[in-house]
């Protein structure tokens, strides 16, 4: 390495509200002032750390992993020790330490580990000893030279040759008083010194945006003297910043580069990992796979009887297919995985939603319980859900009753280990609307001006508008941006911090479930307010570390469905939500009036006015408007309703025996299908020529082009994926349980 210096001690925005850079912010800077390597060493997580391995390869830059933790000795010191793993084991013992100062802390104020506890995990880690914020200038302001001495002995014989005295020059106090002290203990005892710079920001500059930010985190306001703050030291430095700042001192800026040269690991992406499924009478996992399919298959048929969609050859060939993708593809387990947790909560009387997403679309997921709804039926493809052209893990979403998911959550723990399930860590971000409403929080700008600018700003939490983009959409905004020096202040604050993260918490859904102790493959987080740990890594970056994801979602209601049956059979009569027929003329009376309050996706007040004006007369049409309700394809509502309205028209004609010359007046006076194409007909029929969904679009390319279904998927969905307001890219489908009243 030919750079004279190194940054060690970088903060992203994973350090809550401490830092105002996002990872890959990070590694732009080391690229682009030409440092070959760069240390991120966030407060007490490793929230980024695949993140961050990740983005600094990318950007030709060699990531160092570290941790700044809050440590506290039996005497009551305490103080932040940034340790960076030098190799696996200093990794692994790095994911120990972290998660332990979140998991083996609730309940107490701030997340941080003992120091005992550090000292059983030092192998493999490099340990410095935190400059003005460690226990030992913490101890040296005290007046406590001795117990400092001890101290840093202890960690020498536990870092041996792996420690070193951390030497910071912000400007702050205590850096000043214990630095010369610092320096005579590492001298007196052997130990090396190094110069770090703690980076917040990327330049000077942004130091009143960051300012601001610490308030946010505070609760404070910008005109209070005694608060959090920080210097204007803490941007990124140039390596020939650091040497001139440290020109009397050398050798702790020598050190930085042979730190580098030491740590030599990064976080892996790893294949997804599955925890063995115990089978029967010795079976792998495949063979008993296929015999609960072929099993769960025969008593579905059996209770459909002759109202079969397709023959009994058909099911058991569509079976014997997806039976040979899904071993081919590796994933027997986690169908076994799945079907076993939700047959236990329905033997358990845990109300269990029919099936929702592509997952719908598996004929071996209905066999086996995982669904509850026939995909022949429902002209629903496999391709959708598994493609062996497109290699990604299944996925289901399973809706679990809301006041009972947390027993089928205890039940996983108990098979699998509960060191080994988990939930997702999620993180708030500061959006828009909230940031410019902090922001003029702590600038005490009047709180009715900065709710009529919040306002300004569009609302949409499906799709949030950007700050930059709102200004776009309201002139008023960047007008106001002109022309007041207060708003145009609090705006270019807000651009600065928009987007960093507030606060974590757990995923509403996400549980992953591994073959091992969690922290042998990921960190962990503790929420306060929940009884199970979360992985320190994000949806995103939690399967690419080698764990699965599978949704355990709680459904209102399921719930209210769940007491409505107790209520009607508290009556003396008898309900069978499994077994009720789609075809109910009173069900779709009511969904034609509108009266759907309580009625899962139906009822939203324009959900509720496309209902009383498209008049639903099946299922497939409510589940098209359910699919069809969203930006973009909403635009065809209308047609739909009016294609519709002329097809009922035709119908009820005929079956009163109308003339052919009646007939042909209705025809010419009301909207018709357009299938585009002949053969598109048998395709567009049940939605009356709308292409409403992607399995529509998969069909037409294997009707038009010849594609397999495979192919066609390959075909269809980067275009939904770049086009989300054009296409749902799920079909939906309900059940009659569903298309319940509270």
């Amino acid at each position: 390495m030919a750079a004279p210096f190194i940054h060690l001690r970088a903060r992203s925005a994973y350090s809550l509200l401490q830092s105002a850079l996002q990872v890959k912010a990070l590694t732009k800077l080391a690229a682009k002032h030409g440092m070959p390597a760069l240390g991120l060493t966030d407060a007490n997580n490793l929230f980024g750390a695949l993140e961050y391995s990740e983005a600094a390869v990318d950007a030709g830059v060699q990531p160092i992993i570290g941790c700044a933790l809050d440590v506290r000795g039996e005497a009551g010191e305490r103080g932040v020790l940034a340790l960076l793993a030098q190799n696996e084991a200093g990794y692994a013992n790095l994911m120990q330490l972290s998660s332990a100062a979140y998991v083996e802390t609730v309940g107490q104020a701030e997340p941080h580990v003992t120091l005992a506890r550090v000292l059983a995990h030092a192998e493999g880690l490099i340990a410095l000893t935190g400059a003005g914020d460690g226990p030992l200038a913490a101890m040296l302001e005290a007046g406590h030279g001795a117990e400092a001495e001890a101290m840093l002995n202890t960690l020498a014989a536990a870092f041996p040759n792996r420690l070193y005295v951390e030497l910071q020059r912000h400007g702050a106090r205590i850096e000043a008083e214990t630095e010369g002290a610092l320096v005579d203990l590492a001298y007196k005892l052997g130990l090396p010194l190094v110069a770090t710079n703690d980076i917040r920001f990327e330049a000077a500059k942004d130091h009143a945006a960051h300012d601001a930010l610490l308030c946010i985190a505070a609760g404070s306001y910008l005109g209070e003297e005694d608060r959090p703050r920080v210097s204007a030291e803490h941007y990124f430095k140039t390596a020939e910043e650091m040497a001139q700042r440290f020109a009397d001192l050398p050798e702790a800026i020598a050190n930085t580069v042979e730190i580098a040269r030491r740590c030599a690991v990064r976080v892996q992406k790893r294949a997804p990992i599955l925890p063995r499924f115990g089978t029967k009478a010795g079976r792998d996992e495949p063979a008993e796979l296929r015999a609960q399919a072929e099993a769960g298959l025969k008593a579905r048929l059996k209770a459909l009887g002759d109202q079969r969609a397709a023959p009994v050859e058909e099911y058991e060939k569509r079976l014997d297919y997806e039976l040979g993708i899904i071993t081919q593809m590796k994933f027997p387990g986690y169908f076994l995985i799945v079907s076993d947790f939700i047959k236990w909560a329905k033997a358990q009387a845990i109300p269990v939603g029919p099936g929702r997403g592509s997952g719908a679309g598996s004929c071996v997921a209905w066999a086996l319980t995982i669904t509850d709804l026939d995909p022949l039926r429902f002209g629903l493809l496999f391709e959708r859900f598994l493609n062996p052209e497109r290699v990604s893990m299944p996925d289901f979403d399973i809706d679990f009753c809301q006041e009972r998911r947390g027993e089928v959550i205890e039940y996983v723990k108990q098979k699998y280990g509960a060191d080994r399930v988990a939930q997702i860590i999620t993180f708030g971000t500061l959006q828009a609307r909230a940031v410019v409403r902090d922001v003029g929080r702590v600038m005490q700008l009047p709180f009715g001006q900065v709710d009529k600018l919040a306002k300004l700003i569009p609302a949409n939490p499906a799709n949030p508008v950007t700050l930059a983009q709102a200004m776009e959409l309201e002139p008023k905004l960047a007008e106001e941006r002109r022309n007041v020096p207060e708003v145009r202040e609090l705006i270019d604050t807000a651009l600065q911090l928009e987007g960093l993260y507030r606060n974590a918490s757990t995923h509403a859904a996400g549980v992953v479930i591994g073959d091992r102790p969690l922290t042998e493959l990921v960190p962990l987080y503790q929420d306060p307010r929940s009884d199970l740990p979360a992985t320190q890594f994000n949806m995103k970056w939690v399967e690419p570390a080698g764990l699965v994801k599978f949704d355990f979602l709680g459904l209102k209601t399921l719930t209210v469905i769940d007491r409505a049956v107790k209520f009607i059979r508290a009556r003396g009569e008898e309900i069978d939500l499994e077994n009720t027929a789609y075809d109910d003329a009173k069900t779709y009376e009511l969904l034609q009036s509108g009266l759907t309050f309580g009625v899962f996706q139906l009822e939203g007040q324009g959900m509720r006015d496309t209902l009383r004006k498209v008049k639903p007369t099946c299922l497939e049409d409510v589940i098209a408007l359910i699919s069809l309700y969203r930006p973009g394809p909403m635009k065809n509502i209308d047609h739909f309703a009016q294609v519709k309205d002329g097809q009922e028209r035709l119908k009820k004609a005929r079956e009163a025996g109308e003339s052919e010359s009646e007939l042909r007046w209705i025809e010419d006076d009301i909207v018709k299908p357009d299938y585009l194409h002949p053969s598109l007909k048998p395709i567009l029929e049940e939605t009356y020529g709308v292409i409403v969904y992607q399995e529509q679009v998969m069909q037409i390319a294997q009707v038009l082009s010849g594609y397999s279904l495979g192919e066609a998927d390959l075909c269809a969905a980067p275009w939904v994926r770049k086009s989300p307001k054009k296409w749902p890219r799920r079909k939906r489908v309900l059940s009659p349980a569903r298309l319940s009243v509270r």
